[in-house]
């Protein structure tokens, strides 16, 4: 018998797996992490790609924004923002700064949330703004997006004289990898930019998955509106599944994200033979608050799982649905195939709030039958959007056996968000 764990909450979750039904624990070969986070962002940061060093960026400049992640994301903001503080300084001792968080179309980010990312003293002397992505007065024109969508983003980030940004490089399901031109679409976007630009065409593009960049039409838009908003310097890190910092790239931001991106895949590519079951995860907190983020980590389990075969998905979720269009979707939905069919008729101009994330949980459902594995969030939530629920991971695969057999060959994906998966 395999005792193995898989990412949840903040400790993990174990699952029981007989030895003759496990075909393998398939895990990213990321080399560690190095010993001093911020020593490894300040080396990157000494050896810019294709850029100066960021104080002389500052040089010259009366203002500059720090594009930073929001509660949902674990980049390492305290080994990153006060080497970014102090090198605008050095460069510009008057330069006035603004922290903009890039929460996209998420909830507010909470002043408790902001003091566990930052620490205490940048909370308390350094200007934050929050980013509304229905707030009018904070949103300005930039023109149109390949997507044929409205391009408007944050009016701080458009103003400012030097714009940068914060963040680290992960597999993304449907944007390729996260990172880089990510902080401004759909960062610091308006929601009408993040839907045309997540409409159900681009979502269910073939290149719209996770580890692909080139032709990949999310990807596209992206960079086109980096570009508009003349981002001129990033700083992303490449974490582990501790959060820690395994390498960091600074610099031009195109250049610098794609060096981190072409390291992250030479390691995080796995292949898996087809499996009846696969269990996964969405890497544990801060990735697993919530099931709207979850489907991140299904899509791991898609990318190997047989067709008609049952995917196990743990998954904390101590913070609920996580969008109130996808609750009422998926609450109210006749069936995964009537509903899918009807997102794929839906033009890119009218698509409604959180839809590209129901589209892919459904495209995932057509296929496989999905067990979510939570021990923290309201079960009857959970039913009432339709999930098939287990309160432990050897609860759903036993559920699993029930429907696929006893013989059922299992995989295991520990962390579905840090992997790019392949059939084998």
């Amino acid at each position: 018998m395999a005792v193995v764990r898989v990412a949840y909450g903040r400790d993990g979750m174990n699952v029981d797996i007989p030895d003759e039904n496990l075909i393998g624990v398939y895990e990213s070969a990321l080399p560690p992490a190095v010993s001093d986070g911020t020593a490894e962002v300040i080396r990157a940061m000494n050896e810019p790609i294709g850029s100066l060093d960021l104080s002389e960026l500052a040089k010259n400049k009366n203002s500059a924004v720090i594009i930073a992640s929001d509660h949902t994301r674990p980049v390492p903001s305290r080994n990153i923002i006060p080497e970014m503080l102090r090198r605008l300084r050095s460069g510009n001792p008057d330069i006035k700064i603004t922290i903009l968080i890039a929460t996209g179309c998420h909830r507010e980010t909470t002043a408790a949330e902001l003091e566990a990312k930052f620490g205490k003293e940048i909370v308390a002397n350094e200007k934050i703004i929050i980013h509304d992505c229905t707030d009018e007065n904070m949103l300005v024109d930039m023109g149109v997006l390949p997507s044929g969508g409205r391009l408007r983003i944050n009016r701080e980030a458009v103003e400012t004289d030097l714009l940068i940004s914060e963040g680290f490089i992960e597999p993304h399901f449907f944007a390729g990898f996260s990172g880089g031109r990510k902080s401004i679409l759909p960062g610091i976007a308006a929601r009408e930019t993040v839907m045309a630009n997540h409409c159900a065409e681009f979502i269910a593009s073939p290149f719209a998955r996770t580890g692909i960049l080139e032709n990949n039409p999310i990807h596209q838009d992206m960079l086109f509106a980096m570009k508009q908003a003349k981002l001129a310097y990033i700083v992303n890190v490449v974490i582990n599944s501790d959060k820690k910092i395994i390498r960091a790239f600074a610099g031009e931001p195109e250049s610098a994200h794609a060096s981190g991106c072409e390291f992250l895949n030479s390691f995080c590519r796995i292949k898996v033979p087809e499996a009846d079951i696969v269990i996964t995860s969405n890497g544990g907190y801060p990735l697993d608050q919530n099931v709207y983020q979850s489907v991140k980590g299904m899509t791991a389990g898609e990318a190997v799982c047989k067709e008609g075969g049952v995917i196990i998905m743990a998954a904390s979720c101590s913070d609920g649905h996580g969008g109130e269009m996808f609750f009422q979707t998926l609450k109210n939905m006749r069936s995964p195939q009537q509903l899918l069919d009807k997102i794929l008729t839906i033009p890119r101009k009218e698509t409604p709030a959180d839809q590209w994330q129901y589209q892919i949980l459904l495209r995932i459902l057509c296929r496989c039958k999905v067990i979510l594995v939570s021990r923290d969030c309201d079960r009857k939530l959970l039913e009432t959007m339709q999930f098939t629920v287990a309160s432990s991971l050897n609860e759903a695969l036993a559920m699993a056996y029930e429907q696929i057999g006893h013989s059922a060959r299992v995989a295991v994906i520990p962390d579905g968000v840090s992997v790019v998966a392949d059939k084998c």
